[in-house]
């Protein structure tokens, strides 16, 4: 009889459709879960920077431009406005302490000049007069005493013997007396003259110390006067290297004009003018760097002018091991003065990614170079090769430093 066959629920073909179907739904759901959906931007490889991460020496500091100077400079102000009578040195000319520049001429001045002079001259003569007149009262007054000391000595031994005589009644009290009376007229005198002349001599000493300083004084105003005249003399306050405008014969300066420089030309120093921004971080020492003709100078700050004008400050620096040979007035040197001493940092190259991410993040290029993904990172202090990376990288690592601005929001770059 007939058999009934029983159909199979789960054949190969049943089986193999819904393996296909749950390959293809698995990996949607892969795609869907675990895919990275990041949106992506192709780069070429030859038109970005790449720049690996290291660990090193950061030293901060801050370029700047400054202006070679003398090392020393003396201007030349007038004392006593004139009219420029002679020209002994031009500018450009090497001249010594005290050599004379310029000749200046002022009549009026010359004028007042002698009639101070003559004044002087004779309040002098007035004081020497007084001195003189001093002197005669005081040779007087002794002469005069000299005189009655003379009297006196010539009565005592008249006075004595008829003192004697008169005890003894061998002379009459009529004639005693006219012994008598000039020789105590005499001493009285004496006594008078005395005090007269000790009361002069006390009054002389004084006047006379008051004379010696008045005459003193007055000598010293009339070298004071004497030296106006000088100041119409402009000389060198120092050795270098004159400079002066264009002057010509017969030109009036007047008082506090300045009319040129002298230059120390032996050294020099260079000015710089430094943001104010840095001011609370700049103090004398500092050391700086410059190269020229193939060689590093190095010098350190010696002045610091706190004065702050269009947002800036001005420092002098000067050569630690002398200025370079060849060197002029008016060079430009490009200084990078040092911030603090070195200090380990892992270090960054400097590039056009960090105007445009602010130094927010960086794209950092995986290790077989095909992508570069986007990371945020920190960045410190910079100088002019390095940023300072205090989180975010590691040393070794590998990143894009020119500039994003063709990269967009995109997330990763494939490196072509």
């Amino acid at each position: 009889m007939d058999r009934k066959i029983k159909k199979k629920k789960w054949t190969v073909k049943k089986v193999s459709g819904i393996g296909f179907i749950a390959l293809v739904v698995s990996g949607v759901l892969y795609s869907f879960i675990f895919a990275d959906r990041r949106s992506k931007l192709n780069v070429e490889r030859d038109k970005i920077t790449i720049s690996t991460v290291k660990q090193g020496s950061f030293q901060e500091f801050i370029p700047q431009t400054g202006t070679v100077l003398p090392i020393e400079t003396r201007y030349l102000d007038v004392i006593q406005g004139g009219t420029i009578k002679k020209i002994v040195r031009e500018t450009g000319a090497v001249v010594n302490v005290g050599d004379t520049i310029l000749l200046l001429a002022n009549d009026a001045l010359e004028r007042e000049v002698m009639t101070r002079e003559t004044q002087l001259y004779e309040q002098i003569n007035i004081a020497r007069r007084t001195q003189l007149e001093m002197e005669n009262t005081s040779l007087r007054l002794e002469s005069e005493l000299a005189r009655i000391d003379n009297e006196i000595a010539l009565l005592r031994p008249q006075y004595e013997r008829f003192k004697q005589l008169y005890s003894k009644n061998l002379v009459s009290k009529r004639e005693f007396e006219e012994v008598e009376k000039p020789y105590l007229y005499n001493l009285k005198v004496r006594e008078l003259q005395y005090s007269s002349y000790k009361q002069d001599s006390l009054t002389k000493a004084s006047r006379a110390i008051e004379q010696r300083m008045i005459t003193s004084r007055m000598k010293k105003s009339l070298d004071a006067v004497g030296d106006i005249l000088d100041n119409l003399i402009i000389r060198a306050p120092i050795a270098g290297q004159l400079a002066t405008p264009d002057l010509e014969l017969g030109q009036g300066v007047v008082q506090g004009e300045r009319i040129g420089q002298v230059d120390v030309m032996d050294n020099y120093k260079v000015r710089v003018r430094i943001d104010e921004l840095y001011l609370p971080r700049i103090e004398k020492g500092l050391i700086g760097k410059f190269d020229y003709t193939g060689k590093t100078y190095q010098m350190k700050i010696t002045k610091i002018f706190p004065t702050i004008s269009e947002g800036r400050f001005e420092v002098d620096m000067e050569f630690l091991d002398g200025a370079p040979a060849g060197i002029k007035r008016g060079y430009s040197p490009r200084i990078q003065i040092e911030l603090g001493s070195p200090l380990e940092a892992t270090l960054l190259a400097v590039g056009g990614f960090y105007s445009s991410t602010g130094g927010n993040y960086v794209f950092v290029v995986n290790e077989d170079e095909g992508k570069a993904y986007k990371r945020e990172i920190q960045i410190g202090r910079k100088n002019t090769n390095y940023f300072e990376v205090t989180s975010g990288l590691q040393e070794g690592e590998k990143v894009i430093t020119s500039s994003y601005d063709n990269f967009g929001e995109n997330e990763v770059l494939v490196l072509k």
